[in-house]
């Protein structure tokens, strides 16, 4: 039976999923192919080192690239479950995931342009294009799928798979005319990436998602009564259209920032909100703040083990997630038929 959800309920929930992400990066930074001495490289903590280069090499590989990388997959699991919430509540769809509406389409697309051209090494130019495909993307489908002043689930649905689907056949234009070096950075940048993270992209990620996330915190209430129907929260005071235009601008928001920085990693904004659902109800009061910490714990686990498990090379962390969301995703189709028939 499930508890009434109340200020204290999302404080504690909200509580122990911020302790299983602490022991989940603590547990990552301890994780890797190459043997770091923990306790040694913790014993002068700092995140900074001295300008004379006193830094171990341990305090280098935990401080410089453990800790970066780890902060970095929360930030973007973060991003990408608090997505899929928001679409799961503005399509109704429990299926619907960050990707479905395009936005990852037109990212991939700015980042495949940054590397077939050659511009990908300058500074921060692979994701402001990125960027700038995914809010492409994002105005498209928002035009096809606005009829007047109303926003339609279903053909918002449909202008996403479309415009994917379009954005899809031009980066396999720009693949077929690449080289042999920029296939292999397409490819591993479109399966994700997470290994480029420094603390100038931590900063903006950060305050990009903290702004996002109080935006989608803001539309919990009225996203409750959304799911009960349009013509419902209508009659109940809220102004449906408005908020249906501030859920799809801030999923897409949130979705195209993670994706213009960590390439496309699948499935997290589909599992992670069913996950915290399935325990602890469909409050989004609750579901917001719970699936944000889950998604950023789920991601990190997922990159330890891709930088893990295979000695001297390194999975894409989109693999990680797809082994694990795929399953999963049938699971959804299947427990939807039997509720069907």
């Amino acid at each position: 039976m499930k508890q009434d959800v109340t200020r204290t309920r999302v404080a504690a929930v909200t509580a122990c999923f911020a302790v299983l992400f602490v022991v989940v990066l603590a547990l990552s930074l301890a994780t890797g192919t190459g043997g770091v001495d923990i306790q040694g490289a913790l014993a002068t903590v700092r995140l900074g080192f001295p300008d004379d280069g006193a830094a171990t090499v341990d305090q280098v590989i935990l401080y410089q690239v453990r800790l970066p990388r780890c902060l970095f997959a929360g930030i973007v699991g973060s991003a990408l479950a608090t997505a899929g919430v928001l679409y799961q509540g503005l399509l109704r769809n429990p299926l619907a995931e960050p990707f479905i509406l395009g936005i990852s389409g037109g990212a991939a697309l700015g980042a495949v342009v940054a590397v077939a051209t050659g511009l990908a090494g300058l500074f921060w130019v692979r994701p402001v294009l990125s960027l700038a495909g995914a809010l492409t993307a994002m105005a498209l489908v928002f035009v096809v799928g606005r009829s007047g002043t109303t926003l339609r689930p279903t053909t918002l649905l449909l202008a996403g798979v479309i415009v994917n689907a379009f954005f899809s056949a031009l980066i396999m234009f720009f693949i077929s005319i690449s080289t042999e070096r920029q296939l292999h950075d397409i490819t591993h940048w479109l399966m994700g990436n997470l290994g480029s993270a420094d603390l100038v992209d931590l900063r903006v990620l950060f305050a990009l998602l903290a702004a996002g996330f109080v935006c989608a915190w803001a539309q919990a209430r009225p996203l409750n009564l959304l799911s009960m129907g349009e013509e419902t929260a209508g009659y109940l005071g809220v102004n449906v259209e408005r908020v249906k235009i501030i859920l799809f601008v801030t999923g897409s928001l949130l979705t195209a920032l993670a994706v213009a920085f960590s390439g496309i990693i699948g499935f997290v904004g589909l599992i992670i909100p069913h996950m915290v659902r399935l325990v602890f109800g469909s409050d989004h009061r609750l579901l917001l703040p719970a699936a944000c910490l889950f998604g950023g714990a789920f991601l990190v686990a997922a990159d330890t083990i891709a930088r893990s498990v295979v000695p001297y090379a390194e999975l894409p962390v989109g693999v990680v997630t797809a082994l694990c969301g795929a399953p999963f995703f049938l699971y959804l189709l299947k427990r939807g038929e039997s509720r069907i028939s």
